[in-house]
């Protein structure tokens, strides 16, 4: 069993009221963070520059696979903008150009490194839960 991590307090939670953010900025930016980074195609890019260092924009449709053009394209830009990824274009016919982590975009990869780690260590639990629910449910 893996110790538990203490999280920064964002929300200050009462039994009798919604919950108020601690502080509205910081929830703003967590939320908006958690929105831009937090989804497939990011988590799939991050993990392939990770894994292979700097690609070309082909390259990495091919080892995230079954993205489109447009897809990767929008996500990519939306690392750039974020500081995730860095472009390099080279000026040459066609342009060839590439893409790397930058050191924000590694420490990205570091943080969901754990969210992978737990979906290991708890993969054989999850599926029995998912069968029992679908059992009870009359979908088996």
């Amino acid at each position: 069993m893996t110790p538990a991590v203490k999280a920064l307090k964002i929300y200050d939670w009462s039994e009798n009221e919604a919950p108020k953010p601690v502080d509205p900025a910081l929830d703003a930016m967590v939320r908006d963070i958690i929105g831009k980074v937090a989804d497939k195609w990011t988590m799939l890019i991050l993990e392939a520059l990770e894994d292979h260092g700097t690609l070309r924009f082909s390259e990495i449709g091919r080892k995230v696979g079954d993205i489109s053009q447009k897809m990767l394209t929008k996500t990519l830009r939306q690392m750039e903008a974020d500081g995730l990824v860095s472009r390099v274009v080279h000026p040459v016919i066609p342009p060839h150009v590439e893409y790397s982590l930058t050191d924000m975009g590694h420490s990205l990869g570091g943080a969901f490194c754990g969210v992978w780690v737990w979906a290991e260590a708890h993969h054989d639990r999850i599926e029995a839960s998912r069968a029992a629910f679908a059992a009870r449910r009359g979908a088996v």
